[in-house]
């Protein structure tokens, strides 16, 4: 993109660049903010593509976030891949040039910057940033939400032969529906979009617009995964789960609203996911390099940040937007 640069001429040190900020509830646009001076240990990225979060960016962008670090204006996102164009002197030179990608920065001086990716400068300890080692940067874009499926599907322990079904087939859900089925589970997912369900890799695809989940399901789940962050749609799955069956979430919630009845006499088992584990990110990279993890499919709108308000109301609202690139 088209930017104006400002540089301490001392140091060299980039201390203004465009980012994508939320000013307020429903206002997202193009702004300059100013960086923090990176430190010895940092290295300085040039933004490629950026993407939209539609789970975490839908609740920041209407002021909805239930974490402490919300507070307004804030740059967003925490998928970033670019290009490392300097490093402090305790980072070895062969860190200059590489292809990375970053969640996000906390690198700004005068905005918040939680999450922080979406900026076409960006700094960060050099601990953070993982090398994509020949991944093209597109699908590297996945890393976060392919690390947070597959430490899901990790925390279920043992899959292989167990029925498990997939409510919702955003990327998630569909990276989630991936993994598991290459360890051998048999693996069902849902959702109302037919656009989606076309690009799911599972032993059985559920519009449930059209058809009835119980009628469709004929034999108890062990694992039911939620990947839409609706508690209906937890709800109505519900009475599919077998007795001492596990329910997944892998969404983002406000609250956590659903009957207590059906989790009681199924002896329910609760998990939670916070993200990834250490070395999540690496191992998803190096499945996609591999090609045993395919998310290509996923990345299904490309936009340019110069219309970042289309950008984030496709993401936002388009039903059949899996995942838009936005190209710095």
């Amino acid at each position: 993109m088209e930017q104006t640069l400002e540089s301490n001429s001392d140091t060299h040190v980039i201390t203004e660049t465009q980012a994508v900020v939320i000013s307020a509830p429903n206002e997202v646009g193009l702004k300059t903010v100013k960086l923090k001076v990176p430190g010895p240990d940092d290295v300085v990225i040039e933004t490629k593509y950026t993407s939209i979060s539609a789970g975490t960016e839908r609740m920041l962008i209407a002021g909805q976030m239930p974490h402490p670090m919300l507070s307004l204006p804030v740059v967003p996102g925490y998928e970033n891949v670019g290009t490392i164009v300097s490093a402090g002197q305790k980072v070895a030179d062969e860190w200059l040039g590489k292809q990375v990608y970053i969640g996000g920065s906390m690198c700004y001086e005068d905005v918040n910057g939680a999450w922080g990716g979406q900026s076409a400068i960006l700094s960060a300890n050099v601990d953070r940033v993982v090398p994509l080692n020949g991944l093209d940067p597109q699908p590297g874009l996945l890393l976060a939400l392919a690390a947070t499926a597959l430490h899901g599907i990790d925390r279920l322990g043992e899959t292989n032969g167990k029925r498990i079904l997939i409510l919702g087939q955003g990327p998630v859900g569909q990276i989630a529906a991936r993994i598991a089925r290459s360890r051998g589970a048999t693996v069902i997912v849902t959702d109302r979009i037919d656009a989606r369900l076309d690009r799911s890799e599972a032993d059985q695809i559920i519009n449930v617009d059209s058809e009835s989940l119980t009628d469709a399901i004929t034999e108890p789940v062990s694992i039911i995964i939620d990947a839409t962050g609706l508690m209906d749609a937890i709800s109505a799955s519900l009475p599919l789960l077998a007795t001492g069956g596990t329910i997944l979430l892998l969404g983002l919630y406000k609250n956590l609203e659903l009957p207590y009845i059906p989790l009681f006499l199924k002896e329910a088992n609760l998990l939670t996911v916070k993200e990834w584990a250490q070395g999540d990110l690496e191992r998803c990279r190096d499945m996609m390099i591999s090609g045993s993890l395919d998310v290509s499919p996923l990345l299904t709108h490309h936009i340019s940040v110069n219309k970042i308000e289309d950008a984030y109301n496709t993401a936002l609202t388009d039903p059949e937007c899996l995942k838009v690139v936005i190209e710095w």
